[in-house]
């Protein structure tokens, strides 16, 4: 290692199954900027601790994923808009006055996913948002930016559904409901936020889900299709895309927002996708 590499990582626990060294490490190839990423496992109660000593001691910028996103929002001394709505960091940076900036760069990674890789329009379109947890309250505000005709967020406990509805009213037209209030409103963009898919759960979903022509989007992601993406292929949908590309943006808005520079993020979902698929 020489002295002019930027260091950079992600804390979290577990983090061994993090992608987030290799995907880094391909943007700093590409771009060929300076830096060295790598990853932290941080005890439960020790964020806080570690992350002041990893700055301390010449860090330049950190990713944070579970448990940690709400302790990096209280760490950090300013906040972007988009950390404020989200109530969660997934990127902390040191400015120059030595002052951490918190962001959330998860919602820009799915909406620059959905539109730009997948070549899916939002703008106009009725949307529906599956869950009301912690990763959808990341990604509403940069989806409503879109002009979307409509976002309605279903949740088994409605009274959540309906409190993010009311929290991000101001960026456009959204609602909250129950699983049970969806039968006979055809969506044109399902996106599924609930965690169920990893436990082979899904929602209780109407059949009459989906509008002709309708794009389905998971942000989990996996070697195969996920229980949601299962279940809307056997109802005639084709278009079809799981979360790697997600975890792909996010990574490359962080490292836009560290480095001033946009990685090429299509060659590292490649990469990516070939390893799980091997």
């Amino acid at each position: 290692m020489t002295m002019a590499e930027d260091q950079y990582a992600v804390f979290g626990n577990p983090i061994a199954h993090s992608k987030s060294p290799d995907i880094h490490g391909q943007f700093a190839s590409q771009t060929g900027e300076a830096l060295q990423y790598t990853k932290q496992l941080v005890a439960e109660d020790q964020f806080a601790a570690a992350a002041r000593e990893f700055f301390a001691t010449g860090g330049k910028g950190l990713n944070i994923t579970v448990p940690f996103k709400l302790d990096a929002y209280e760490f950090a001394d300013q906040l972007t808009e988009r950390a404020t709505n989200a109530g969660a960091v997934n990127t902390l940076k040191l400015e120059a006055d030595g002052s951490i900036i918190g962001d959330n760069t998860d919602g820009f990674g799915m909406v620059s996913d959905i539109t730009d890789n997948q070549g899916w329009t939002v703008k106009g379109k009725r949307v529906l948002v599956l869950g009301a947890g912690g990763a959808v309250r990341g990604v509403l505000q940069p989806l409503l930016e879109q002009n979307p005709e409509l976002v309605v967020v279903a949740n088994r406990t409605v009274a959540k559904a309906d409190a993010l509805a009311e929290q991000f009213k101001r960026y456009g037209k959204i609602a909250g409901c129950g699983f049970d209030e969806l039968s006979g409103q055809p969506f044109d963009l399902v996106i599924n936020g609930t965690s169920a898919s990893l436990s082979g759960d899904l929602p209780p979903l109407p059949d009459d889900l989906l509008a002709e022509g309708s794009c389905c989007y998971d942000m989990m992601y996996g070697a195969d299709l996920t229980v949601f993406l299962h279940w809307a292929k056997e109802r005639g949908c084709s278009n079809l895309a799981d979360g790697l590309g997600m975890l792909v943006g996010q990574a490359a808005e962080s490292f836009f927002v560290w480095r001033g520079v946009r990685p090429e993020i299509t060659p590292v979902i490649l990469s990516l996708r070939s390893k799980l698929s091997s």
